[in-house]
């Protein structure tokens, strides 16, 4: 490159200055601080939203799409709280256990029912029986034969875990792309000058 030519593209780089894309570098910078933040804190009170919904017997369904969906579309939303946090991050607690209590209220009930049903089974079958006869053995054998069993709840079903994308298009995506291209720009304007200083 000869110095008429560099020259000539020195005139028209020198009225973009250094120091005005190192200033639009902080602006952006800083810009992008705060929407990561942001974006971490909105994610931080739809958590908060789930697990009150699932405390108050809410619409967990709810609260979880909107999360999902936040976390799914938008940078610096990693839902686990640290190295000492529960795996996985989201765990519906009081849902899981109100369903346990549900299942044993119905193997209660239903345990007492067959309860009831042996006895009048085998009072039809030993009508002349009193206690300590044939009867007691017949009730424990057909409690024993129709009894319920609970249901396994698989807890799995009740943990989740979203995971944020590394770049996306929102203000903090696009905040750091600009920042990147912005200290891009002010290095090369800055070793341009350089050069030019140096050649001419």
């Amino acid at each position: 490159m000869n110095k008429r030519h560099l020259h000539h593209l020195w005139t028209r780089v020198r009225p973009f200055r250094t120091g005005y894309f190192a200033a639009l570098f902080v602006a952006c910078a800083v810009l992008s601080v705060f929407a990561l933040r942001g974006n971490n804190l909105t994610m931080v009170q739809l958590r908060n939203d789930v697990y009150q919904a699932d405390k108050d017997n809410g619409d967990v369904e709810a609260a979880l799409q909107k999360l999902r969906a936040y976390v799914y579309g938008h940078m610096n939303t990693n839902l686990s709280g640290g190295g000492n946090a529960a795996y996985p991050p989201v765990q519906l607690k009081y849902t899981y256990q109100r369903l346990q209590q549900a299942e044993q209220v119905r193997i209660n009930a239903a345990n007492s029912q067959i309860y009831t049903d042996a006895q009048a089974y085998c009072e039809r079958l030993y009508p002349h029986s009193v206690s300590g006869g044939p009867r007691v053995p017949c009730i424990g054998n057909y409690v024993s034969s129709h009894g319920v069993t609970a249901k396994t709840i698989p807890d799995a079903l009740y943990k989740f875990n979203f995971t944020s994308p590394s770049w996306s298009p929102d203000l903090a995506g696009w905040s750091l792309v600009a920042s990147a291209l912005l200290l891009g720009l002010t290095i090369l304007r800055f070793a341009f000058g350089m050069l030019v200083r140096r050649i001419t």
